[in-house]
């Protein structure tokens, strides 16, 4: 509920305690931009300042992701073929499962290719994720989407004073209603509108951002179509500290767009990037401050340091609901062997959930806890949640137990309850050999086929044995 008048008693329906009246912000004009030069001066490394200001948690009763990777990651990598798109999508639709937690995927429709892959998409029938886009504010882009049939498209309003006076040469006010029109126009062609806030960490909160999702609220309305807000942390600037002051404040974000200019939960959705590393805190964060979704990418691609990644938030939702509400996360592993295979697309080996090894061990100590018992240095059970069994990785300081380790995995011995004695006498041979191979200067990590043959020579009727057993 939203009123105008500070100082008057409502209940809210969102608290269901009685609540005084926000104060209702309106835009703030300015003859010079407002930079916020005291945080970026630019020629220092981006400060972060506190004023001890916190926000109540308020986790919505849905969350859930939607994906920008035939978009935004899309304009880092090479372009996708039609059939590439096909494959990820299905993929998607897949991993998100059929409650739908990865509920849109946006599209380019700018080119015949484009249009070729919505269109094979959307063909496949499924509710989801939802086929949207990401227009320009022309015309013919609105008849596009028409023709193909989309229902919601993305539109940029870039937010910050950057954007406003050094890029586009224009007032907030006219800024402002350069952007009502085209949403205006968007509307009346019976298109849902999802508007970018390009920038939003850097942007006056109370002089532009709050005024404006105000009046985008009321045109809303007007039309009986809500307009979905979805704040994009263009330059990876936001940060989730308790206390921290906008415009860097993700939970000072969410909390005001909510508090202040009355967006609801589901109709609030959080971009952020990587260039700080903080992507993944981010996202979470505006989750547990109001935002029902959150946009990611596959393996997080995207601008300079890309998107935050689609896999890792899928797995932040099972944490922070305590379920995967039927999502189906071996499906991560089909799409980074996808990455690798089709698109040749290099991860680099220890991305989390991702890296060929995020779950292999290559220290002698690790090696030895995970043949006594996995659980002590593998994260979770990643053979039953991932399809990736915890692996340990064979070089000059594996050890003995990493040997044994490896024979123990390589030939799935684990599956018929059999585990290498360390102290076996092949597992000994084979140490011999590898310690003499890193003393003459090899520096590379041993091979599987390598160790095969060390197996051979070292004791042919356990090889024979094992490889019976695999």
């Amino acid at each position: 509920m939203h009123k105008d008048h500070s100082g008057e008693l409502f209940f809210s329906e969102n608290t269901h305690l009685l609540e005084q009246a926000v104060y209702k912000y309106r835009l703030q004009e300015r003859a010079e931009p407002q930079l916020y030069r005291n945080l970026f001066d630019y020629d220092s490394i981006p400060k972060v300042a506190f004023n001890h200001r916190s926000v109540p948690i308020h986790m919505p009763e849905h969350i859930w992701m939607t994906d920008t990777t035939f978009r935004d990651g899309q304009q880092s990598t090479s372009p996708f073929s039609v059939e590439q798109i096909v494959a990820l999508y299905k993929m998607m639709h897949r991993l998100g499962g059929p409650n739908g937690l990865i509920r849109q995927s946006e599209f380019f429709v700018y080119t015949e290719k484009d249009r070729r892959a919505v269109e094979e998409c959307m063909a496949l029938g499924y509710e989801f994720p939802e086929v949207t886009s990401w227009i320009r504010a022309s015309e013919g882009d609105f008849q596009i989407i028409k023709d193909l049939g989309l229902k919601e498209t993305g539109v940029l309003v870039s937010c910050s004073d950057y954007h406003i006076y050094k890029k586009m040469g224009l007032t907030r006010a006219g800024a402002m209603e350069k952007y009502l029109g085209v949403v205006r126009s968007v509307l009346e062609h019976g298109i849902r509108p999802r508007c970018h806030f390009e920038d939003v960490t850097r942007a006056d909160f109370y002089g532009f951002v709050v005024p404006f999702a105000s009046a985008l609220r009321e045109l809303g309305e007007e039309y009986g179509v809500p307009v979905k807000i979805r704040a994009c942390d263009t330059m990876g600037y936001g940060v989730s500290y308790p206390g921290s002051a906008l415009p860097r404040s993700v939970q000072g974000i969410i909390y005001g767009l909510q508090h202040y200019a009355g967006i609801t939960s589901d109709m609030l959705e959080w971009h952020g990037h990587n260039d700080f590393y903080k992507v993944v805190t981010n996202a979470s964060t505006a989750w547990l401050y109001g935002a029902a979704g959150v946009n990611c990418s596959l393996l997080g691609i995207g601008e300079r340091t890309g998107n935050c990644p689609l896999e890792a938030m899928a797995i932040e939702y099972a944490s922070l609901r305590g379920s995967a509400d039927g999502m189906d996360f071996s499906v991560i592993t089909e799409i980074a062997r996808y990455f690798e295979d089709h698109l040749h697309y290099v991860i680099p080996p220890r991305t989390p959930f991702v890296g060929r090894d995020f779950n292999v061990t290559r220290a002698g100590i690790h090696a030895d806890g995970l043949l006594k018992d996995e659980e002590i240095y593998n994260i979770f059970n990643t053979e039953k949640i991932l399809n990736r069994p915890a692996a340990v990785a064979v070089d000059a300081h594996s050890g003995l137990a990493g040997i044994a380790h490896w024979i123990t995995r390589f030939f799935r011995l684990d599956d018929r309850g059999i585990t290498v004695d360390k102290r076996a006498p092949f597992v000994v041979a084979m140490k011999e050999q590898i310690d003499a191979l890193y003393a003459g200067g090899r520096t590379t990590v041993m091979g599987d086929l390598e160790l095969e043959h060390m197996l051979l020579d070292a004791d042919p009727e356990a090889y024979e044995r094992f490889t019976r057993m695999r």
